[in-house]
């Protein structure tokens, strides 16, 4: 089954439950009207989104409360798998997907994106005290862990064809490939490099980065709209509450924070 098939059939699908919610002629006002913004995002992607005795943290939270302040409506938090958030975006079930998204060309042209929150360059990581594998290209011929449905997976296949052939296994979340790798089931786990920065710093013992760690070209992180008239003013009013934050330091005290230093972003969603 295509990618393009599977998300008509998911659409089908929640819309045939009855889950879809009606267009409207300005989302901005609905929620404004409503008081809240409901967002969509997978709750087990440290350090952006993580359920620590149940309570929903991360780096995505400690942004999207302050995009909500700056609104002045609250935020409505759904922990949703990745794989259901687009098409659930799609036929209206929720506004946003905070998730971290990475921005393609492909989606650019599909969804409407907010301005990057993170860099999203692919990495790859090991276990601690695997001395065979230095680069990233030394995972020919490896079994990697990656996952499904992300940019970061197809970047992986594309440098695996590259290198003459990479073992490239699906998961549903990193949790999954993390924990395979720490059980020695797998060689390596690609992923963005805040994801992979955060794992090691916290389990030093358990895992290491590559060194470089990154492939490929660079690429950020976004949230992501409807691409409609409708979300127009929605999508503009997100991006100047980024520009505020970004101006008045409380995008690099939430980098700082999680990631443990700052990195300037583009204040407009790219994919270069």
């Amino acid at each position: 089954m295509t990618f393009r098939t599977a998300l008509r059939s998911a659409i089908f699908g929640l819309a045939a439950m009855g889950l879809a919610v009606p267009a409207t002629a300005d989302q901005l006002d609905d929620i404004k009207a409503d008081g809240k913004i409901v967002t969509a995002t997978d709750m087990h992607y440290a350090p952006f989104d993580m359920l620590n005795n149940g309570t929903y943290e991360g780096m995505t939270k400690d942004l999207f409360d302050e995009v909500a302040k700056e609104l002045g409506v609250e935020p409505v938090y759904q922990d949703i798998p990745w794989t259901a958030e687009l098409p659930g975006l799609e036929v209206g079930k929720f506004d946003i997907v905070i998730a971290p998204v990475t921005i393609t060309p492909e989606r650019l042209e599909r969804y409407t994106f907010t301005p990057p929150i993170a860099d999203a360059t692919v990495s790859l990581v090991k276990a601690a005290g695997n001395d065979e594998l230095q680069k990233p290209q030394d995972i020919a011929g490896k079994t990697v862990g990656v996952q499904q449905g992300t940019a970061q997976f197809r970047q992986l296949q594309s440098y695996g064809e590259e290198l003459g052939g990479v073992t490239v296994k699906e998961y549903g979340t990193t949790d999954e490939a993390y924990a395979d790798l720490a059980a020695g089931r797998l060689d390596a786990v690609a992923g963005s490099l805040p994801n992979l920065t955060y794992l090691v710093k916290n389990r030093p013992e358990t895992f290491a980065l590559f060194e470089p760690a990154q492939f490929g070209q660079p690429t950020f992180f976004a949230w992501v709209l409807r691409k409609e008239e409708a979300s127009e003013s929605l999508a503009r009013a997100i991006e100047d509450a980024i520009a505020t934050m970004t101006e008045d330091g409380r995008i690099r005290a939430i980098q700082e924070k999680w990631l443990g230093g700052y990195t300037e972003l583009p204040l407009t969603a790219t994919s270069d």
